[in-house]
């Protein structure tokens, strides 16, 4: 079988940012961060978005950069939200004012964040981060709930959400245009829907640490994330963590869609016609039934999440 693998594999250092993604990006405290949309259409408010990958297998891949002290806003998701430290010290917070919760994430952590909570994060390292995130459904796009502060706090500096879900940057000389309202903002009733449950609510169910998965997965892949998963979740994909001593050289295939995501070392991923190198912050996007294998091209430390799409609903899974 011919296979294009290269347009199927989006680079680390290929990445191309967009700095106007969303609302907050003239907000000081959160106006240096990144975002990328690595498979599907994400979840960015701004046309400037690029999109690597426009097909979508049943869920999304994108990724955040900031440096440290930058900040991402509080929002909400309807479907999954999904994210693994690539590189830096992270702080995830939840709840309305972001005081309900909060998680640090060292590099390999993955963070299941539940849905329907208002969540931010930032980076509480001393270099530039880069966190993955794995967002559930094909149409990720208009699933941000952006809490009311975030909102007023932004118009203060020029940028004004649409009701469309799209951004206007008043410091440009946009405007809304005719017919078209600002997105209104929560109401005191509405905001009692969601949820504040405790750091002992959230983190027992819904992060695992790298160094337990890399123990988990030293003799076979340790499920992360599905029916069966370490996160019992099942937000329309599953994850798994493979190191060197859990995957063999055979070539294997599966039914689903798979995404490749390397944490640590070098992966060699062959396939009928060709091989390349995985590094980490590659993304490798496997459609079904196409035969390959996984072999660590060095000797070292190596780690992976692999992604499969289910059927699985992608909505949401809180239970609290």
């Amino acid at each position: 079988m011919t296979f294009d693998i290269q347009s199927r594999i989006v680079r680390y250092g290929d990445l191309q940012p967009c700095r106007t993604a969303f609302i907050d990006a003239h907000t000081p405290g959160s106006d240096q961060k990144e975002n990328f949309t690595i498979i599907g259409g994400g979840v960015s408010e701004s046309a400037d978005q690029h999109v690597h990958i426009t097909d979508t297998p049943g869920f999304n891949i994108g990724a955040a950069g900031q440096p440290p002290k930058c900040r991402n806003s509080l929002h909400s998701h309807r479907t999954a939200e999904v994210f693994f430290v690539l590189k830096g010290r992270w702080r995830f917070f939840w709840g309305r004012w972001g005081t309900a919760g909060e998680v640090v994430l060292e590099e390999g952590d993955i963070f299941n964040i539940p849905t329907g909570i208002f969540r931010g994060f930032e980076n509480i390292g001393t270099d530039y981060g880069m966190i993955m995130a794995i967002l559930g459904g094909d149409d990720a796009g208009g699933g941000v709930i952006w809490a009311p502060q975030v909102i007023e706090d932004a118009k203060d500096h020029g940028l004004v959400l649409g009701e469309n879900g799209k951004l206007y940057d008043t410091k440009k000389g946009q405007a809304l245009p005719d017919g078209i309202k600002p997105m209104p903002l929560l109401t005191d009733d509405e905001l009692k829907a969601f949820p504040e449950p405790t750091t002992r609510d959230v983190v027992p169910g819904y992060v695992a640490r790298y160094w337990d998965l890399m123990a988990l997965a030293d003799t076979a892949p340790a499920d992360v994330i599905g029916a069966q998963g370490k996160l019992k979740d099942r937000p329309g994909f599953e994850v798994d963590f493979i190191t060197r001593g859990s995957i063999s050289e055979d070539r294997y295939s599966v039914a689903s869609h798979e995404v490749l995501m390397p944490v640590r070392g070098h992966w060699r991923l062959s396939w009928d016609g060709g091989s390349t190198v995985l590094n980490p912050g590659d993304t490798a996007a496997m459609p079904p039934n196409v035969a390959h294998s996984l072999v660590p091209a060095m000797t070292g430390e190596a780690s992976m999440y692999r992604v499969r799409s289910t059927d699985d609903p992608a909505g949401a899974t809180w239970q609290g």
